[in-house]
């Protein structure tokens, strides 16, 4: 190895395992958290519930519901009631948006958080915090928003529905593809990718068939960490940034929007990056990346269209034309759901 480059890794601590749900009560005291703010999306509520009971006098108060890009009226409101119940920690049970959440308190409060992802978001590995005002939404890198603990369960994935799952699964796809492209992407960032892609390609295929293999929902919830980390360290790119402003403007939903738009991006950026580029092919045993994305969402019925999702045409090009960059083309296949060209299969 010749190759120069500089690598950042995250301190963190990963539990990993069925099960591990019941553990947040001790991890909680590890951190050496008193009062635990605990948030919610709608279908973790028994898992929340679990949680609840187990924390005993530590337990402060709870959330319930999130909505997805995290509005600022929502991070307020979650600001108000963390200061309100007097919270040095959050324990975040759900996907993205509930992670995001406990990330919009951390970013102006002193509080730890320890996160039991319930998707394959991924936003738990990494210090990305995002916040939605006016149409418009702001992200940015802060290590305060970084959980100190992640709790991997994956029996908590297991009623999971296979359009959210497969929706979920392109958002960490995106990750791992994203971050070989970055300027800060590296070798080590690479090999994780890679790694991370396999594990998810090989997971979805399994779940599809068997929407109960726990051992599948596990590769997932592994793949999704590795993604999650991958990102993490080399940061984002044009298409998260892309992603970003369509969800933000247009309240596309977050996942589905990965789904289109990766595709595109891929078949443009891909080249730059022929080494990674030939690795992300053999994880995903496909002869053309952007293709192999873009079929392998399709066979899982994830949306490959922006204009599936509801955006119109004119609004597609709108985005084009407010972002720092050439990216009309990208977004024209992106929201007609053209079949990228290149591949063999």
């Amino acid at each position: 190895m010749t190759e120069a480059f500089v690598h950042t890794s995250y301190a963190g601590r990963v539990v990993f395992g069925a099960g591990s749900l019941h553990q947040v009560a001790t991890e909680v005291e590890l951190l050496g958290i008193r009062r635990a703010l605990v948030i919610a999306t709608g279908s973790a509520q028994p898992a929340a519930d679990e949680v609840q009971a187990g924390l005993k006098e530590r337990f402060a108060g709870r959330i319930d519901g999130v909505r997805q890009h995290v509005p600022t009226e929502v991070a307020e409101a979650a600001r108000a009631k963390a200061r309100e119940v007097q919270a040095d920690g959050i324990i975040a049970i759900g996907g993205g948006s509930a992670i995001g959440l406990a990330k919009a308190i951390a970013l102006t409060a002193d509080v730890q958080i320890l996160a039991v992802p319930t998707t394959y978001a991924g936003s738990e590995m990494t210090p990305v915090w995002g916040e939605t005002s006016g149409g418009s939404k702001t992200t940015g890198t802060d290590v305060r928003v970084l959980p100190k603990t992640v709790i991997y369960d994956p029996r908590l994935t297991l009623q999971l529905p296979l359009k959210v799952t497969a929706a979920s699964v392109a958002n960490a796809l995106a990750h791992c593809v994203e971050a070989v492209w970055t300027e800060k992407a590296n070798p080590i960032t690479e090999t994780t990718a890679v790694e991370a892609a396999r594990a998810l390609s090989t997971g979805l295929r399994a779940t599809l068939a068997n929407p109960t293999d726990i051992d599948a929902r596990g590769n997932l919830l592994y793949g999704a960490c590795l993604a999650g980390t991958a990102l993490a360290a080399a940061g984002t790119g044009v298409h998260h940034k892309l992603c970003h402003l369509l969800g933000g403007t247009y309240n596309l939903p977050h996942a589905e929007t990965h789904a289109a738009v990766l595709p595109q991006v891929t078949r443009v950026k891909a080249v730059e990056v022929p080494r990674a580029k030939a690795r992300l092919e053999e994880a995903l045993e496909t002869d053309d990346l952007a293709t192999g994305l873009f079929d392998l969402f399709a066979a899982a019925n994830v949306p490959t269209s922006l204009q599936a999702l509801g955006l119109t045409r004119e609004q597609a090009v709108a985005a084009a034309h407010s972002f720092p960059g050439d990216v009309e083309e990208i977004l024209t296949r992106a929201w007609a759901g053209t079949r990228p060209e290149g591949a063999t299969r």
